[in-house]
């Protein structure tokens, strides 16, 4: 079994010390590595980055309400092959012509190890992990159209990901490395600012931290602004050239941040911030 680069992270992605070892564990044992976490903490650009780091194709399969587990191997499309043989064509003969590969079978034959990630895997029917459970332990599957075993010479690295948004069967859950990625803690968010800002002035990554980190405390919040959003604000705070005094208040109950549209997300979490604001200026 060929041994890939240990994955220590990348230039454009921080890492942290129990994530690089859950990866690291994940690709030496060969099991699907499973990451959970908040959405806009970094775990579909993992995938990216792991590919990145060890040399190898990404191949994606982002999963939708309506996706099947079949579609991850092959599908057959009868209806076209009914109709080439209505019309004469000569494809008909060939059923081969009418399988269409997916991207388990694109990863299993890959003639490089590929990464491969099944992106929000909970967004599908709650039997679609279940329907995996054999393909992924076994790295094999039969196409009964055309008689042939599709298998995989090495093991690919699969990286999973999930919102939490359903639970998943145990029988999965055993055959996955598990990973939770903490929303980040203030220095490793420092380390990520810097990495999409060289040489942000430190003072304003300060105020809008102490915004953003307060803001995420508000009680009653439908939708806690994620890294992705704070970089988009940091991003339009530069751009307007917003004066620091602005950011100066620590409490999110005495003014609306500018450009709060980049945090809050929903009508909701805005009009409860815009409550708060208003009763902090009658109860001062």
């Amino acid at each position: 079994m060929t041994q890939p680069t240990r994955f220590e992270g990348t230039s454009s992605y921080i890492a942290t010390e129990d994530l690089k070892v859950a990866v690291n564990a994940a690709v030496t044992l060969r099991r699907p590595l499973l990451v959970k976490g908040e959405p806009g903490t970094g775990k579909t650009v993992l995938a990216h980055e792991i590919a990145k780091a060890v040399g190898a194709p990404l191949i994606e399969w982002n999963v939708k309400s309506t996706t099947k587990a079949q579609q991850g191997l092959y599908e057959y499309d009868a209806v076209a092959r009914l109709r080439d043989g209505q019309l004469g064509d000569e494809r008909v003969h060939d059923i081969a012509n009418y399988i269409k590969k997916g991207k388990l079978w694109e990863a299993f034959t890959s003639p490089e190890l590929p990464v491969l990630l099944i992106d929000e895997i909970d967004k599908a029917d709650i039997e679609f992990p279940n329907d995996l459970l054999q393909e992924l332990d076994r790295m094999s599957f039969d196409v009964y159209e055309t008689h042939e075993r599709i298998e995989a010479k090495e093991r690919p690295i699969v990286v999973i990901t999930s919102n939490n948004e359903k639970e998943l069967p145990d029988a999965f859950l055993r055959r996955c490395f598990f990973h939770y990625i903490k929303f980040p803690d203030r220095d490793t968010m420092r380390d990520i600012i810097e990495v999409h800002f060289p040489g942000i002035q430190k003072t304003l990554v300060s105020k809008a931290m102490d915004v953003f980190y307060d803001l995420r405390e508000v009680p009653g919040l439908k939708k806690k602004p994620s890294t992705s959003e704070l970089l988009d604000w940091l991003k339009l705070l530069l751009n307007e050239d917003m004066p620091l005094d602005v950011l100066q208040s620590q409490d999110p109950s005495k003014a609306i941040p500018p450009l709060h549209g980049a945090l809050l997300k929903n009508e909701q979490d805005v009009m409860l911030f815009e409550r708060l604001a208003f009763m902090a200026r009658r109860n001062p």
